[in-house]
């Protein structure tokens, strides 16, 4: 038996992102059967067919399809878990800062104090619940964002939701984030004490049931309120900041449309709005994030004692330069990675038009451009 194939391009994306139609199987496999004995040989030569890859300028993808949600959560898993986790090391001098701001007075110092104390490895602390948590917050995040932004629009009209669309942006990530926040509450919590309680745990594996045998499961939602109030409106702001932002990018700072774009272009544009984005969530969430941290260090601990013990103006202030800094980097690399496997999976990216007119799924498919 003769068999011959074409070489395709190898592929690290799940292949239930692609859509494939059914081809005919007289187009694949062509058979010559022996005319004479059946103990003759015979061969039978397959025709190749293309198999869709990331590299393929013909890949499509469904709009608005199981498999675009699929590939919208996958996207955002991605962006958020890896930024999340590359920051560990910030965000555990934040959250230090904020519990212990007389022994970890500034960035320099608290970097000093952990370095001392726990050395390089100890940086790191709190890596995988931070991994996880925020993998399953980011898929929910961006996938339900996408799913709540089209079904807002559809109620609407598209004629109100292009005139409102900043309503529809606002509703969508509010709507999502409520949901992302269940998913990353109990990871938040088992973080924020291993982080800042040395000798409480060493990571998830042995810190969760710990937590859990203290404090009872109903304790990983303790900090479910004010991680909403930090949550809901950074999502809000990131949301309809970035693509309000790269809205105007495109349409004062480029001088052609973004369908003739690069993708690099794309991207770049992404950063530079997803960083200024990140400086306003940073601002607007941080009181709610000095409360989750308080509330989830101190066992027992109330909302009204946590703003009692930090103060008005530590609530607004206390580690707000860091957060600034890691929250301004953090957006934008998330929505870079997101647009990126966006673009890969044969989307574009996000924002720089107003919202798509109401369609039906089966009838609205794309093309990769890029």
């Amino acid at each position: 038996m003769a068999i011959s194939e074409t070489q395709s391009s190898s592929s690290l994306i799940p292949n239930f992102l692609y859509s494939s139609s059914s081809i005919p199987f007289h187009t694949i496999l062509h058979s010559t059967l022996p005319s004479q004995s059946p103990s003759q040989s015979f061969s039978i030569s397959i025709k190749p067919f293309p198999i869709p890859s990331p590299t393929e300028p013909t890949k499509k993808l469904e709009m608005y399809s199981p498999a675009f949600y699929a590939a919208c959560a996958f996207g955002g898993s991605l962006s958020c878990g890896l930024t999340h986790t590359a920051l560990t090391p910030l965000d555990l001098v934040k959250c230090n800062m904020q519990i212990d701001p007389v022994k970890y007075k500034n960035i320099s110092s608290g970097f000093g104090v952990l370095l001392k104390e726990q050395g390089i490895r100890g940086l790191f602390r709190g890596w995988a619940p931070t991994l996880l948590g925020y993998s399953a917050q980011g898929a929910c995040k961006y996938g339900i964002y996408e799913f709540f932004k089209k079904y807002y629009s559809d109620i609407v009209g598209p004629e109100y939701a292009a005139k409102y669309k900043t309503l529809i942006y606002l509703a969508g990530s509010a709507s999502a984030e409520v949901i992302a926040d269940v998913a990353l509450c109990p990871f938040e919590a088992v973080k924020v004490r291993v982080q800042t309680q040395p000798g409480f745990a060493r990571g998830l594996s042995d810190g969760l049931p710990k937590f859990v045998r203290s404090e009872g499961a109903l304790g990983l939602y303790k900090g479910i309120v004010p991680l909403w109030g930090r949550q809901i409106p950074y999502t809000m702001m990131k949301f309809a900041t970035f693509e309000n932002l790269v809205e105007l990018i495109y349409k004062h700072a480029i001088s052609k449309p973004k369908t003739e774009c690069s993708s690099a272009l794309q991207l770049g544009v992404s950063f530079a709005g997803g960083y200024i984005a990140g400086v306003s969530c940073a601002i607007v969430s941080h009181p709610a994030d000095n409360l989750v941290s308080f509330l989830n260090n101190a066992k027992g601990a109330t909302v009204g004692e946590a703003i009692q013990k930090l103060g008005l103006w530590g609530l607004f202030t206390r580690g707000l330069p860091l957060r600034i800094v890691m929250i301004g980097t953090l957006t934008g690399a998330q929505w870079v990675i997101y647009d990126a496997f966006k673009v890969s999976v044969g989307l574009p990216t996000t924002g720089g038009v107003a919202p798509p007119i109401a369609a039906s799924p089966e009838h609205t498919t794309v093309t990769a451009t890029a």
